[in-house]
């Protein structure tokens, strides 16, 4: 289970508290972020808090000073005294604002994934139809496994983060049906050339590594999915992306309340 910090909600209309509602299952769009240290550091916040934004518009969730009223309720509930290493949640439906914290827990070196057949509903957006996804993430140890979604017998993303895979020293990603988080959009940034591919099932073997990248994973090494016998190779690619990440993590700005 999930060891939380802080979960609060707020009317959108006049940011008014009431009960806690994490809005799971909703008409709505929600981030996650790291949030570490003291003074905190929040990992690609600006890129975070306007595709959050951006996406609320095209779920036809609009309010002039929203962005205002979410920097509002953040800068609340964060302290400038308190040493961070967790997982802040941002959702919002038409009504609610609500904000979690719950500690960020690091990916162990053996971690597996279980095969689901699961296709998130518009997966172009962080939208809150997770339910299906978080029953199966409710019963793993998620410092040492997630969920890959199978649909079509493809794999497309992970129940908490992009994937990447390794063959020949390049870089192969899904064509489409998932989401691009802001860890990945880094990592994009950085490499010169990700190939879209159909990732197949029937073709997992092939590949020498298979790698998560997500804010509560950061850059992960699957080492192992049982289900069609495939092991981790090499951990080149691993090592590489890692110290790309560690710069970023150094230099991230502080927050500024």
């Amino acid at each position: 289970m999930a060891t939380y910090l802080l979960k609060k909600s707020y009317q959108l209309k006049d940011l008014k508290q009431v009960e806690f509602n994490d809005l799971w299952g909703d008409h709505g769009i929600f981030t996650t972020m790291w949030i570490f240290g003291k003074p905190a550091k929040i990992l690609f916040f600006n890129n975070h808090l306007t595709n959050l934004i951006l996406s609320l518009k095209k779920y036809q969730i609009k309010k002039k000073s929203l962005k205002t009223d979410i920097l509002k309720i953040i800068n609340l509930n964060l302290s400038k005294k308190k040493k961070y290493n967790h997982l802040l949640r941002i959702a919002v439906n038409k009504k609610i604002i609500s904000i979690s914290l719950r500690k960020r827990v690091k990916p162990k070196s053996n971690f597996n994934l279980k095969l689901a057949k699961i296709r998130r509903e518009k997966p172009q957006f962080k939208n809150l139809k997770y339910k299906k996804i978080l029953s199966y993430l409710s019963k793993m140890d998620n410092s040492q496994s997630d969920i890959a979604l199978v649909f079509n017998k493809k794999i497309l993303e992970t129940g908490t983060s992009n994937l990447l895979f390794v063959k020949d020293k390049k870089f192969f990603t899904p064509k489409k049906d998932y989401y691009e988080g802001n860890t990945y959009k880094f990592f994009k940034s950085k490499i010169k050339r990700i190939i879209k591919k159909d990732i197949l099932l029937k073709e997992i073997k092939n590949y020498d590594e298979i790698l998560l990248l997500g804010s509560g994973k950061g850059v992960t090494s699957v080492k192992s999915i049982n289900e069609i016998k495939w092991k981790r190779k090499s951990l080149k690619k691993f090592n590489f992306l890692s110290k790309q990440y560690d710069l970023v993590i150094k230099n991230c700005n502080f927050y500024r309340f």
